[in-house]
């Protein structure tokens, strides 16, 4: 690692252990943002603000370069954390019962405050602007991303980036993938109504709870039969609740789920037929019903021209062998795909595992934990890429 990045890295864990003692949910990040906005207030040459109540934007201003174009280029972190009580076995554990940064949140804020000192103590090398966005509410629909594009953080920005912690991955390595990263998401929740009465007597009912699992059953054939299996979203029933008595037919079943898309014309479509099964099934059975959307994040979709970037960067940083091409986009979604909307984007995924910390768990797990040597590479990446975008021809490192 270079000398100038390792001199901040203890600095760089106690800010994460610090974010990740005292972790705050969405839209209520007070005492993160104003932490986070202290720190960069120390730091010599940026602007720093509050866009919204719990979000900070740092910016730093280059010079500019009369015989070439000056970018300006945004990097994102999101600082909220989740409604979890936390079980991972570190020193460090949160304090605030019942809510825990089990998604690494804590990670990429103290990545990119590392970044932050290190490009603007070279703030005389840079040309043009880096915006730094520590964002609210990336767990809760509508989330802080859609909100702080609305404010036009993002005007004027050449290229937006992220990482993203994986707790599969082994530090020291990140993975790139261009074209859509991760699914778009819609949940559903559907009430049948029926028409109860004794379980000895069925035939003087319409059972909601029959009907219910007809649709349950029938809504994968969505995904053998309506669309491209190349563009097959991910269809799942997560709930289903009818009844109280073990004799009594119930009046309505209730049930619901979620769409995951990778493009937009199966997220629209997948709707469309879920629609008809359900009316169709209830209709044959002489039932009613009721749908309710709740309609979530679009795709990430990644552009190939500022991957290419991130991936010249990390060839740099940790080698062609530690930089895992992704062939397929995940499932999971991301409210940062309200900034790849507008202006090209890569997100990206940093490692964080090692044999060191034991058993990897998912994100959103209660034991979720990171390597935290890791997050060098995660500094080291924000810095190469600002030097590969926005630096003089000596180089920031120089």
């Amino acid at each position: 690692m270079k000398t100038m990045e390792m001199a901040i890295m203890n600095q760089v864990i106690s800010w994460r252990r610090h974010i990740h003692e005292n972790p705050e949910l969405s839209y209520q990040e007070h005492n993160t943002s104003d932490y986070i906005y202290n720190l960069l207030s120390t730091f010599p040459g940026l602007e720093v603000s509050k866009p919204t109540e719990t979000s900070v934007l740092a910016v730093l201003r280059g010079s500019k370069k009369a015989d070439q174009k000056n970018y300006t280029i945004a990097f994102r972190a999101d600082i909220d954390a989740l409604p979890i009580q936390e079980e991972a076995d570190v020193d460090f554990k949160s304090k605030n019962p019942g809510v825990m940064h089990a998604c690494g949140h804590d990670a990429h804020a103290a990545m990119l405050l590392g970044a932050a000192k290190i490009l603007s103590e070279k703030r005389e090398e840079i040309f043009g602007e880096i915006r730094f966005i520590f964002q609210h509410a990336e767990e809760s629909y509508p989330g802080g991303a859609s909100e702080l594009v609305k404010s036009g953080i993002m005007e004027g920005v050449d290229y937006v980036f992220a990482l993203h912690v994986s707790p599969y991955e082994r530090k020291g390595t990140i993975c790139i993938k261009d074209g859509v990263f991760c699914a778009a998401a819609d949940d559903f929740e559907i009430k049948i109504i029926g028409h109860g009465g004794h379980a000895s007597t069925p035939e003087l009912t319409i059972d909601p709870l029959i009907i219910a699992a007809e649709i349950t059953t029938n809504l994968q054939h969505i995904i053998s039969r309506k669309l491209s299996a190349l563009k097959a979203p991910v269809i799942s029933v997560t709930t289903f609740h009818a009844g109280s008595a073990l004799n009594v037919i119930p009046e309505y079943a209730e049930l619901g789920g979620t769409i995951r898309s990778l493009d937009g014309d199966s997220r629209v479509k997948s709707r469309e037929y879920l629609e008809k099964i359900v009316k169709g099934i209830t209709d044959a059975h002489g039932a009613n019903y009721e749908i309710n959307w709740l309609l979530g994040y679009p795709a990430v979709v990644n552009n190939k021209t500022v991957v290419d970037i991130s991936r010249e960067i990390v060839e740099e940083i940790c080698g062609k062998d530690n930089l895992i091409n992704v062939e397929h986009p995940m499932f999971g979604t991301e409210d940062f795909s309200a900034y790849s909307e507008i202006v090209p984007a890569s997100m990206q995924f940093i490692g964080v595992h090692s044999d060191e910390i034991g058993k990897a768990y998912p994100l959103h797990h209660p034991k979720f934990k990171i390597d935290e040597s890791a997050l060098q590479y995660g500094v080291e990446y924000f810095v190469g890429v600002a030097k590969k975008v926005c630096g003089h021809k000596i180089g920031i490192n120089k």
